[in-house]
Formats: C-alpha cells, sequence, structure tokens
C-alpha cells in the first residue's frame, strides 16, 4: 500500500475506485466496504484509493469535546496495510479544508486531484462547507465529468457507522466482548513506561506505568483486566507476556489523578522508557474502595488468577 500526504505530489491512477472515510478503527463494518472496494477494481482492473483524514473532521468542525479516537494514525495505517488497498491517501483536514464548498470540493478536490473512475460511498454520504454535497451531487457531477458513483449497500452502511459508536461505548463500559466482536481484533493502544509511586512493588506486584502516546486515544473504562503486552525492544521481539492491568484513581491509596498500570506476570526487568502496546483481553472487575494495601494485596492475588484463566 502507497500512503500519500501531499496533495499536491500524487500520482496519476490508473482507473481510481475510491471510497472516503474517517475508517477510525478499521473495523469489520470497515472490511466490508473494502471488499466492495477492491471487487469494483478488480472487475474493470483499477487501483484502489481511499481516502482519509487526520485529525478526525469532528475533532475541527464537531462538538469542542472532540471524539476520543479507537486508532491513531500510524495504528489505522498499519491496519489498513493488511487490506491489500493500493492507495491510502491521508487528507490534512483543518479549517481551509472544512470551508470547501461542495462544488469545490468535487471539481477541485475529488475529480482534479484524483481523475476518478468510481466512487463507493453511501447514500447519506454528505460532504463540503455545511456539508451541502450529497451522493445526488457527485451523481451529478460524475455525469457531467465522467465517473461513476456506486452506492454502499445500507445494511453495510448501518453495520460501518454503528460500529465505530458502539465499540467506543462498549469499551468505555468495560465491554471487551462486544468490542473484539465489532472491530475483529483485540483493542490495543500504546505508551510509554514511566516512573510511578512503586507502591504495587512494595506489595509483591510491581506495574509498567503507562503514559499514552496520543491523548485523542480511547481508554476502557475504569477497573482490571486481563492483558496480553509487547515491549519495542529487541530484546523482546515477537514476545507476548500475560498480564494484568488496572485503570483508575487508586483510591485505596487516596489516589488523585487516572493512572494505567499493568503487573506483567513472571517478569521483573528495567523497561523504564519503553513503548509497550497493551491488547486488552477481557475484564475481570471494576474499581474497588479497599481497607488498606494488605486488602489490596489479597484481592490482586485473586485478580492474579482469574486473569491467568482468563488469558488460556
Amino acid at each position: 500500500m502507497k500512503i500519500h500526504y501531499d496533495l499536491n505530489n500524487l500520482p496519476q491512477f490508473n482507473k481510481a475506485v475510491i471510497t472516503i472515510g474517517t475508517f477510525d478503527g478499521v473495523h469489520n463494518g470497515h472490511k466490508k466496504i473494502l471488499e466492495l472496494l477492491k471487487q469494483e477494481a478488480k472487475d474493470i482492473n483499477g487501483e484502489t484509493v481511499v481516502i482519509t483524514f487526520h485529525p478526525h473532521p469532528r475533532n475541527i468542525v464537531g462538538d469542542t469535546s472532540g471524539v476520543k479516537l479507537l486508532t491513531t494514525l500510524e495504528e489505522k495505517i498499519a491496519l489498513l496495510e493488511t487490506e491489500d488497498i493500493n492507495h491510502l491517501v491521508v487528507i490534512p483536514f483543518d479549517d481551509n479544508f472544512s470551508n470547501l464548498l461542495a462544488d469545490e470540493y468535487v471539481t477541485n478536490f475529488l475529480h482534479k486531484k484524483f481523475n476518478p473512475h468510481t466512487f463507493i460511498i453511501g447514500y447519506d454520504h454528505q460532504f463540503g462547507k455545511g456539508r451541502k454535497g450529497n451522493y445526488e451531487l457527485l451523481e451529478e457531477y460524475g455525469a457531467r465529468l465522467g465517473f461513476e458513483v456506486k452506492e454502499i449497500p445500507k445494511q453495510v452502511l448501518q453495520q460501518s457507522a454503528i460500529s465505530s459508536t458502539r465499540v467506543r461505548k462498549a469499551l468505555l463500559h468495560q465491554d471487551i466482548t462486544t468490542a473484539e466482536l465489532l472491530l475483529g481484533y483485540s483493542y490495543f493502544f500504546e505508551g510509554m513506561i514511566i516512573h510511578g509511586d512503586q507502591i504495587g512493588r512494595t506489595i509483591g506486584y510491581p506495574t509498567a506505568n503507562i503514559q499514552i502516546n496520543d491523548d485523542e486515544k480511547l481508554v476502557p473504562g475504569d477497573g482490571v483486566y486481563a492483558v496480553l503486552v509487547t515491549i519495542n525492544n529487541a530484546k523482546y521481539q515477537d514476545k507476548n507476556f500475560g498480564g494484568m492491568m488496572y485503570i483508575g484513581s487508586r483510591p485505596v491509596v487516596n489516589g488523585k489523578r487516572r493512572v494505567i498500570e499493568v503487573n506483567i506476570f513472571d517478569f521483573d526487568d528495567d523497561i523504564y522508557d519503553e513503548t509497550m502496546r497493551v491488547f486488552v483481553k477481557q475484564y475481570i472487575r471494576g474499581d474497588m474502595n479497599l481497607n488498606g494495601l494488605e486488602a489490596l494485596k489479597q484481592q490482586l492475588a485473586v485478580d492474579k488468577e482469574n486473569c491467568i484463566q482468563s488469558l488460556k
């Protein structure tokens, strides 16, 4: 897959078959759209082109609170790499781009930059300033400029549209089973391992404290989870480690901020400043107000056994 960031330096696409979207999560709903895209390109011996946006449009023109993302741009690219797409074009979404009128969007952006053969989009696709552009307008321009517009079946489109929201909601409500079913893979995030208070070490459960690399990345709801982790260091290449993760504000020690801590089973190396990827496998329990460190130690022993059984 070739990745393009510069709109002024795009190649001459061969019978470009194009779809457009944020593709956050690259989940099972998205994959059905990509299958339609690939089949259409195969039928005409053309190239597949996915147009996506960064940052997420809703974080520029939507609710000021923004939207937490299932995938960072790098993660989205990596997931799309596995889908056998020919070209990915990443559009820098900013105020100028968001203010393109619908007609300009079609003529100066889509047609001029991509010389499309076919667009595959949803019947409810909207674009341009004020979201004034729609499927019918694109069809009108297609008849005039010589490209086809094909509709993503409503059922496929609804599955795709619903899934991103449902995945976010599931993760925030600790419903890891539903999230994984919709995504088609275990939800994951990355962060740097930083120094913490080292309280866990004093009770026999040392933890890696994780600082998320991207503030827009969604973190699951508070609680204890069974996880698999990888460490971005040649020493641990191709190794998965089992562990238990805690997300919360640590009420046992009167914590004031939300933390992400992972106790890696049977592991005691110094990995400060390394990058860890965490794959969330199963929710174990919610946060608890325990009476002191001894009670916490006893509960962690139960949690560890539950996580080990879960990971089997």
